[in-house]
């Protein structure tokens, strides 16, 4: 049963403000030396997926130097290997549509060139670890066209206008999305497997609406498309929104989290290598229940947060609840709280800084000083 995979990191979502300004919310920095697309391609490479198309977006220049021509997932190959498509305009600008109908047509021959079974479709933003064989075999036991992949989540503000959820019958048939539910959510995780036929059909059937999101145009189609639904239940870190991104690096701290997404050795994440030297802790320095890269020089105080690559903290500097991303320094006695910094952020000495409860964390752009 051979399966191709297609990510769609054409999309930046809303509510991110300087962090995605200049890049792709699949580039957007990760867990202290991630990207966010490194769980969509582990997870295809993990399971033997050897061809793996990326539907990137106009501005995508931090997503080609990150993933390159795909050797950290051994997608650098003569056979199949990793496909970066162009994406369009309008699918960057509308952030509630990951997988747009237009960027499919556009990109129409990575379908009809490959003799796969199967085509396993995500979107680029999500954190979690999957093994894809079982929800090949699943799939393929189905005879289905289509199988969506589901997380069961209580419902509440965090899934609050964040996607689909399913109702599925007894038979394990999709009956309705629904953007909105009670109690218990099956919730949508924005991956799906589709028989390949089935999406050159399918692409033919609805090319015009292509201004649509695909999930969209199925949601309305229920009653002719026979789709499935394959529950995962393992750790799922939907990143929509700032505060979304706060919690999710805070989940890196998390023992069990921390073991099942990243310590697999069957399944581990990939990406990009970058050498530094070992992190070097000052005698004074305090850190508890924290994520520290290599490169950084701790002088201070660090609590429950995400201290990425090359990173100074100054002496009697306190940092918490936070993620501070690659080569930025922090001034001696400067106090962050709730605060993401993008990169080469320089705060000087004495400055304070306090997001809201990590529901409203301070964002701080590119290259600032403050």
């Amino acid at each position: 049963m051979k399966t191709i995979g297609l990510i769609s990191a054409n999309y930046r979502g809303e509510g991110f403000g300087d962090l995605t300004e200049n890049r792709t919310l699949a580039s957007l920095p990760y867990g202290g030396r991630y990207r966010l697309i490194d769980f969509a391609l582990s997870n295809l490479a993990n399971s033997g997926i050897t061809t793996v198309g990326i539907i990137a977006p106009y501005d995508s220049g931090s997503l080609i130097d990150h993933i390159g021509i795909g050797n950290p997932w051994s997608l650098g190959r003569k056979n199949g290997g990793l496909f970066l498509m162009p994406g369009s305009l309008y699918g960057v600008q509308t952030g509630g549509n990951r997988f747009l109908i237009r960027d499919m047509l556009k990109n129409i021959k990575f379908f009809e060139r490959d003799d796969a079974d199967y085509v396993i479709i995500s979107s680029s933003s999500d954190v979690y670890n999957m093994d894809y064989k079982t929800l090949i075999e699943a799939h393929s036991k189905s005879g289905r066209v289509m199988t969506l992949v589901y997380k069961k989540m209580p419902r509440g503000e965090d899934l609050k206008n964040k996607g689909y959820c399913l109702d599925i019958d007894e038979t394990g048939k999709v009956t309705a999305l629904k953007p909105e539910a009670f109690g218990w959510c099956n919730y949508f995780m924005d991956c799906c497997i589709v028989n390949r036929e089935f999406m050159l059909t399918f692409l033919h059937w609805f090319g015009a609406l292509e201004y649509m999101d695909m999930f969209d145009v199925v949601r309305d189609n229920l009653d002719t498309i026979d789709v499935g639904a394959f529950e995962f239940r393992g750790y799922f870190g939907k990143i929509s929104s700032t505060a979304d991104f706060l919690k999710v690096n805070q989940g890196m701290t998390d023992y069990d989290i921390r073991n099942e997404v990243f310590c697999n050795p069957d399944r581990l994440i990939l990406t990009k290598t970058q050498d530094e030297a070992p992190v070097y802790y000052t005698p004074d320095s305090d850190v508890r229940n924290s994520t520290i890269s290599a490169g950084c020089r701790i002088e201070g105080k660090v609590e429950n947060s995400t201290i990425f690559r090359s990173v100074n903290i100054g002496k009697g500097a306190s940092i918490r609840n936070s993620v501070i991303m690659m080569h930025c320094n922090i001034g001696e006695g400067a106090v962050l709280d709730n605060v993401i910094c993008d990169k080469y952020v320089n705060i000087n000495p004495g400055a304070k800084i306090y997001g809201s409860g990590g529901e409203d964390p301070v964002i701080i752009g590119k290259g600032s000083t403050i």
